[in-house]
């Protein structure tokens, strides 16, 4: 089998992904490397740097758990404000399946480019998100009239970080469903016109 294969890939990503969620933030590519039985020159084929690799593992992660079809509702809807709670609630299901790959990436963002590469990659894919169901809120013509599409976008990606849902799931002891509607609801008062 050619090191250059879709399976080496996928090991060295699983392997990659295993190690962020079990907290490993000096996660080094020999590590990757040794977890997957690949050799180090085998991983520099597929992830020629570690910021390739750490950016293809969140992506990964999104691949394996089906964000796509999580998303499909949310990009199908027939109005801005169902698409603006089906955003909602594919992030709120989505968030404590990512929660210990995305604290392992916020750890290292002080010191580390390549989990800072990995981190801003999904952020901006998250934040377009929120500016599509914003957009689909004007569109309507229903988006509160005291925010640019901008403004109300930077609203809904700080409601739905997953820093703030850590806080008041974990540190709150909020449910799920709890966080769900409470940051539909929150929405909706920030940004929907009355």
């Amino acid at each position: 089998m050619s090191s250059k294969s879709p399976d080496t890939k996928s090991r060295l990503l699983d392997a990659a992904v295993t190690l962020l969620e079990e907290g490993d933030v000096t996660i080094r590519m020999a590590d990757v490397a040794r977890a997957a039985g690949i050799s180090r020159q085998a991983l520099y084929l597929h992830f020629p740097t570690r910021a390739d690799l750490l950016v293809a593992a969140a992506r990964h992660v999104e691949t394996l758990k089906g964000m796509e079809q999580r998303l499909a509702p949310s990009r199908a809807a027939a109005s801005g404000l169902k698409r603006l709670d089906a955003y909602i609630d594919a992030w709120a299901q989505w968030q404590p399946e990512i929660h210990g790959l995305a604290k392992a990436l916020m750890a290292m963002l002080p010191t580390d480019d390549a989990a800072r590469a990995a981190w801003d990659d999904r952020m901006r894919a998250h934040r377009e998100g929120c500016e599509a169901a914003v957009k689909a809120l004007s569109k309507d013509g229903s988006l509160a009239p005291d925010h640019t599409i901008r403004q109300a976008t930077d609203i809904l990606w700080m409601l739905l970080s997953l820093r703030n849902w850590e806080l008041l799931t974990q540190d709150c002891g909020w449910s799920q469903k709890r966080y769900r509607d409470q940051t539909k609801q929150m929405a909706r008062q920030l940004l929907v016109a009355a």
